[in-house]
């Protein structure tokens, strides 16, 4: 009777742990068909489609799609493959490839309205965005207008100030209109009788006095006797930014001032020289404009001399992993 009882118990036992455990299989969301079938660009509106781990990439990589479908020579390729598996349960799953160029990727689009927007699945969101041809082409244009309204008062600004400030604000400017081209091929396709010529002439204008002031500035370099090994590694740093390097006395010239204390010292075998460096920068006048300290040691088994060499040799690797802007204090 026991042995019955026990068999009785572990038979319920195993049987109620299979019905209360049941394989749950979650169903794939299939891709929208506004998704799939995106709307085609008319005479008012142009569209764009786009995925992404979230709403802000998916809105993104939608924005540059949608200016993708405007000019042949930004355009970027999409393709969509739907792979169609049968099994106890049908289902859709879809890939899409988007292989943007980077400067599709960096055309600022802000006006722009989302139409649609679906989360299919783990991290995995799809949306449709639109815009209004008219309405985009007036942002796009108002936001040109006012760069260059903007970089005309700053270089009135800067007329008299510096070189250095001066080249400064040209690199700014440079990263501003970095994408103008191809802003202005999108504009062209938003509306034919748009002339970009204007705004790329001001753009190379902008360039040319760029170009002329770094023709104008020169650098030298001198040093304590005791930094007189660093002159070399300092020199080399602004010549690789083609930067001239030349003794005058133009308003746009620079003395790269060098003063260096070292000391020897010994340890574990080792000669050392320790040194404590000191940078400025002068303009024409006089004035310093940029300063920086380093402390170097360098060292050698083979006595001071090579240990002081060693110094200028960590000096060269320092300019190589941080720039000489920032070695000597400069934002140039």
């Amino acid at each position: 009777m026991k042995i019955f009882a026990l068999f009785f118990i572990i038979f319920f036992i195993f049987s109620g742990c299979s019905s209360d455990k049941q394989m749950v299989v979650a169903k794939k969301k299939e891709v929208p068909s506004w998704y799939v079938d995106v709307a085609e660009n008319d005479e008012t509106y142009i569209y764009g489609r786009g995925d992404g781990k979230n709403k802000e990439e998916a809105v993104a990589n939608a924005l540059s799609f949608m200016v993708s479908t405007l000019s042949v020579s930004i355009a970027s390729e999409f393709e969509a493959e739907t792979i169609v598996k049968e099994g106890h349960n049908s289902s859709i799953q879809s890939t899409y490839t988007n292989n943007i160029r980077s400067d599709v990727k960096k055309i600022r689009i802000s006006n722009y309205e989302l139409m649609e927007m679906e989360e299919i699945g783990y991290k995995k969101f799809v949306v449709l965005v639109r815009s209004n041809r008219k309405e985009l082409f007036a942002s796009m244009h108002s936001e040109i207008e006012q760069n260059f309204t903007l970089v005309e008062k700053k270089k009135n600004v800067l007329a008299y100030a510096s070189a250095l400030k001066r080249v400064a604000f040209y690199k700014q400017t440079q990263e501003t209109f970095a994408n103008l081209p191809d802003t202005l091929l999108v504009m062209q396709s938003l509306d034919k009788s748009f002339d970009p010529e204007g705004y790329l002439s001001m753009a190379q204008e902008l360039e040319k006095e760029y170009e002329a002031l770094q023709k104008s500035i020169s650098f030298s370099v001198q040093s304590n006797e005791d930094g007189t090994k660093l002159i070399p590694s300092i020199a080399k740093g602004l010549s690789d930014k083609k930067l001239t390097l030349d003794e005058n006395e133009n308003p746009d010239h620079f003395r790269v001032i060098i003063t260096s204390d070292t000391q020897e010292a010994f340890a574990y075998g080792f000669t050392l020289a320790r040194s404590a460096i000191e940078i400025n920068v002068k303009d024409a006048n006089g004035a310093v404009i940029a300063s920086n300290k380093l402390n170097i040691t360098g060292q050698s088994t083979q006595g001071y001399a090579i240990a002081k060499e060693n110094v200028a040799m960590k000096l060269d690797e320092l300019i190589k992993q941080e720039g000489i802007e920032k070695v000597i204090g400069l934002s140039m």
